[in-house]
């Protein structure tokens, strides 16, 4: 099978792992690496081993060897930096939130209607969880019975003290939204992907906990430690915290919450999916197994099994039962689809696919929005009215 060329843009925090996931899927070859700090690119190129070091997206859409850019740079550049690639006429895999505004990810939606043959994936890979997908299939067959309710919560806490700082922070970097753009949406795609319906109406209360921030004179990047005793003061725009009722077109209802300020929480993504047979609950952190809840027999819990999996589940369950998968493993699996899509000369739109599309990228844009909205003006908000 012949391999695809891939180059990153953006040499960061995220940018390792999608050069792990790259090397572990095996289709793809990667072939440049392109920052704007071109020493850290060139670092980045050197430990792995990559050919190519470029110092601006230009130089990399310009080498005609490389088929897909994987696009790993801070929000406010996606929007340019995407419609770059897809003009270029190469596939593009983008970080999430897709945009800053939905006027941006629309943008770019409506920029691919012109390249028909062009793969473009997002990065919700927590929805590429190998149990994620079998309990998807479950639900669609009915093992839950029909969908009541669905809750849940993404905490975190590396942005709990006032001299924690990241150009998320920013509303000229980040958008209209830092933590339900930055978190909530993991946790709306999984609410929305697990139960095959969207949300279309949200009340929320959004809160900013600390409305002024300590922000260091050098950069310090994501999920790293403050340790710059030179700062300014500013004043803080982007939420804290989140709290949101949700409706779904299927006539389900549920709530969750997103923090990034909640002690001892690094990465604490739980759903429920409560249905009219039986339940399921999945924790990210113990992301092998999932929690049935019954109502007139013991409850189980359930081990992922390659061999048990439903439906096209079983190509993302690598490992033999018992030995666990993770996050690491969930990004493999998104890269893993989106790679197959394109090998197997599938077509964006007729085809279907597991990993996240600009589409539905914008479609959780569109969700963002109308919870800021909702926590602005104290209301219910349906989607159209974003």
């Amino acid at each position: 099978m012949q391999k695809l060329k891939v180059g990153i843009i953006g040499a960061g925090y995220i940018g390792d792992s999608h050069i792990e996931a790259i090397r572990r899927v095996g289709l793809p070859e990667l072939t440049a690496i392109a920052d704007v700090n071109y020493n850290l690119a060139k670092s980045k190129a050197d430990a792995f081993g990559v050919e190519k070091c470029y110092k601006s997206l230009d130089d990399l859409v310009a080498d005609e060897e490389i088929n897909v850019i994987h696009n790993c740079t801070p929000t406010h550049l996606h929007l340019e930096i995407n419609e770059k690639i897809i003009k270029a006429g190469k596939h593009v895999f983008s970080e999430k939130p897709l945009g800053r505004t939905s006027a941006e990810s629309l943008q770019m939606v409506e920029l691919l209607k012109k390249y028909p043959d062009t793969v473009a994936g997002v990065n919700f890979c927590y929805r590429m969880n190998a149990l994620i997908q079998d309990t998807k299939n479950r639900i669609a067959s009915g093992e839950i019975g029909k969908p009541y309710l669905v809750h849940g919560s993404y905490l975190q806490d590396w942005l709990l003290f006032e001299t924690d700082y990241n150009w998320r922070i920013e509303p000229e970097y980040t958008g209209v939204s830092r933590c339900v753009g930055d978190i909530g949406s993991h946790w709306m795609d999984l609410a929305q992907v697990l139960t095959g319906s969207k949300i279309v109406e949200v009340c929320a209360n959004t809160v900013i906990a600390l409305p002024t921030r300590k922000k260091p004179a050098g950069v310090v990047e994501t999920f790293a430690v403050n340790t710059d005793q030179n700062y300014t003061e500013v004043n803080v725009e982007t939420e804290d915290y989140a709290g949101v009722l949700i409706k779904f077109d299927s006539g389900a209802s549920g709530v969750f919450q997103c923090s990034e300020i909640s002690a001892g929480r690094k990465c604490f993504i739980d759903i429920e999916i409560d249905g009219s047979k039986a339940s399921f609950q999945w924790n990210q952190q113990t992301s092998d197994q999932m929690w049935k809840g019954n109502r007139n027999s013991n409850n189980e819990q359930i081990m992922r099994n390659p061999n048990l999996a439903l439906g096209g589940a079983k190509k993302y369950s690598h490992l033999a039962a018992g030995h666990p998968e993770g996050w690491n493993d969930a990004f493999k699996n998104n890269l893993d689809a989106y790679y197959h899509f394109i090998l197997d000369g599938k077509k964006m739109g007729k085809d279907p696919c597991d990993f996240a599309t600009f589409e539905e990228a914008h479609y959780l844009m569109r969700l963002t929005e109308a919870v800021i909205k909702s926590g602005k003006e104290k209301r219910w908000v349906k989607l159209d009215e974003v």
